[in-house]
């Protein structure tokens, strides 16, 4: 089995005008961009790319055409949550039938479970496939909650060995730490301190903005050239707090297109950001922007 680590990028979902269509060659031009970059990790159907909002057959094609456009050039891996189990086997046998390195899964979200049937239902999802599961932890959307005891119960199933947690919780990633699994951060203010506590990755949903310094990032830290990196992080920060306080997918789609990469508009009932939001979101990028300025003048 691959071992996962580095930057992993939950790929935005590139639609057409409408928004009812996926758009394959943007789509596969965006992926393009994260490549090129170096990103480590290529996610599809994650939270920024909007996979509540992909009709089924979506998540699979989708699914199938990034998988086939990576074609190993960076590990692959696909999220499979659905609210019940027999859907998520469903979409985790498809995700690992197409050559996934790995899968991502919800714990049962709207009026869920009890932990047992949470326990439960990783335990059968764990069964039903022979490749490493990532547990997405984000409480403040599914209402439930992965603590580290309970990810400690969890990793006792086989094919279980990462956690992505998305709480933005310092201490609680310290505390995951300590239970022998493999922690990503998921929470975007606190990648660079994450890194720095032992996490051996992050899934960051604005890499799909500014995927180049997210490589920087993380290579300046396992080179230990803290220094830099936290020169770097301090450029950065400023767009990371506005994301985690404001609409979410928009806001990623929006700094893309400001950085440079146009990746279009989130499907409905999601909507763009308004120009008092668009400005205070340009204003936070300006350190990148001024970098990145210098870096094409000097080119």
């Amino acid at each position: 089995m691959k071992e996962l680590q580095g930057v992993c990028v939950p790929v935005s979902t590139v639609f057409d005008s409408s928004g009812e269509t996926v758009d394959p060659a943007r789509m596969k031009a965006h992926l393009d961009v994260m490549l090129d970059a170096g990103v480590h990790i290529i996610l599809a159907n994650g939270g920024t790319g909007e996979f509540p909002y992909l009709r089924w057959d979506e998540r699979k094609e989708l699914a199938e055409l990034m998988g086939k456009h990576v074609a190993g050039r960076a590990a692959y891996m696909v999220q499979t949550s659905a609210i019940n189990t027999s859907d998520t086997i469903e979409m985790t046998r498809h995700a690992k039938d197409i050559g996934a390195d790995a899968v991502m899964v919800l714990p049962p979200y709207f009026e869920g479970p009890t932990m047992d049937g949470v326990y439960d239902h990783f335990e059968k999802v764990a069964a039903a496939v022979d490749i490493p599961i990532m547990v997405y932890n984000i409480p403040q959307c599914t209402n439930i909650d992965i603590t580290p005891d309970f990810f400690r119960r969890l990793l006792e199933i086989d094919n279980i060995r990462y956690i992505k947690d998305s709480t933005g919780d310092l201490v609680r990633i310290q505390e995951l730490l300590t239970t022998g699994g493999v922690v990503f951060n998921g929470g975007d203010p606190i990648t660079f301190q994450s890194l720095l506590a032992g996490c051996p990755g992050c899934v960051w949903g604005t890499v799909n903005a500014i995927p180049r310094e997210a490589v920087e990032l993380f290579d300046l830290v396992s080179a230990g050239a803290l220094s830099e990196a936290n020169a770097l992080w301090q450029r950065i920060l400023p767009s990371q707090l506005f994301l985690w306080s404001n609409s979410y997918n928009p806001a990623v789609k929006a700094a893309a297109h400001i950085m440079g990469n146009d990746i279009g508009q989130c499907r409905r009932p999601l909507q763009p950001l308004n120009d008092d939001e668009m400005a205070a979101l340009r204003s936070s990028l300006s350190p990148l922007l001024q970098v990145e300025t210098t870096r094409k003048n000097v080119a």
